[in-house]
């Protein structure tokens, strides 16, 4: 066993550990993560989670272990999280690394992923089975208005989720839109900077009442990788909090939503289960017409239109849409 994760583990448990899985989950080097799933000679597996980043910090991981507990009030499986033997979660050295360290359970069930292809979230098939309890446990987090923490979720808006983050990721998709729109032949001018007119004004005039908007605090990553189902697939949890915080529920329930369709049925889901409130109705629209229009999937489909005019007009035309066609939200919040 690797001795420096030996003398980790040491930190957290007396048991013996007998083998040890490890998971890299490193996105480069500022984003070093790595998993140990353990096996203890005497308790069964655990989990330990060390993470050298700028949004995993011990008062963040308290975040998330407060959080896991809300979400299990609520009667959802969700792993405990927990510290080290002096009951903190301390800073350590691996592989050279200064990694913060945490310990959670083994989850007695298996991601959605498991079960099903990682397409799990795009096919509708299958979401279809299990976006009535998504959304309902979403709901019922957010009707309980969580005001524990002032960290955003990964989902933040108008404001930045790291410390090295220069943008919030809308305004950073919406630049990445704007810079390529820029370099489109000359005929597609007018119609781009109409565009951008349009979703800079909605911006700014989403600003200020996005601040009066209903907040709670969330897991924030709602893939098929974290969706937890019994052995009989019925959800029944969700894992892997390092990206929860603070958000505002429309914002959260428009990221995790596909497609207007997709954002009316978990609405719809929603309100059976939380109180939308005048202000919310209201600026639902404003709320889409930032998301949605310059995200970073119109970036995409404009680079693989290429050369192609008929392509290219297509993506414009679809952003336009977005940012102007009349969608009553309202009436399926209740």
């Amino acid at each position: 066993m690797d001795h420096e994760i030996e003398n980790i583990l040491l930190l957290f448990f007396d048991d013996t550990p007998v083998a040890v899985q490890r998971i890299d989950t490193s996105l480069d080097d500022a984003d070093f993560r790595a998993t140990f799933i353990v096996e203890m000679a005497s308790a069964g597996k655990v989990v330990l989670k060390l993470a050298d980043n700028d949004f995993t910090f011990p008062e963040k991981i308290a975040v998330w272990q407060r959080t896991v507990e809300e979400y299990r009030k609520l009667g959802y499986c969700c792993p405990r999280i927990f510290g080290s033997k002096a009951g903190d979660f301390p800073i350590v050295d691996y592989e050279g690394h200064r990694c913060a360290a945490h310990a959670e359970e083994f989850a007695p069930f298996h991601p959605a992923e498991d079960r099903f292809s990682e397409d799990f979230g795009q096919d509708e098939a299958l979401y279809d089975r299990y976006k009535q309890d998504i959304w309902r446990m979403t709901a019922r987090v957010a009707a309980q208005y969580f005001d524990y923490t002032e960290y955003p979720s990964a989902y933040c808006l108008f404001e930045t989720f790291c410390p090295g983050d220069k943008r919030d990721e809308v305004l950073d998709n919406a630049m990445a839109w704007k810079e390529y729109a820029d370099t489109l032949p000359e005929g597609f001018r007018e119609q781009t900077e109409r565009i951008w007119r349009l979703w800079t004004e909605n911006r700014t005039a989403l600003k200020p009442v996005y601040k009066t908007l209903p907040t709670s605090v969330f897991q924030a990553d709602l893939n098929a990788s974290n969706i937890l189902l019994d052995d009989e697939g019925r959800f029944v949890g969700v894992y892997d909090f390092n990206l929860c915080g603070r958000d505002v529920f429309l914002n959260y329930l428009m990221r995790e939503s596909n497609g207007v369709s997709g954002i009316c049925e978990a609405l719809r889901i929603a309100s059976a289960y939380y109180r939308f409130s005048d202000t919310e109705k209201n600026t639902a629209l404003m709320l889409y017409r930032c998301l949605k229009p310059l995200w970073y999937t119109r970036v995409e489909d404009l680079k693989k239109a290429g050369t192609d005019t008929n392509a290219i007009q297509a993506c414009l035309d679809e952003s336009e849409y977005a940012l102007t066609a009349p969608i009553d939200f309202a009436k399926y919040m209740g």
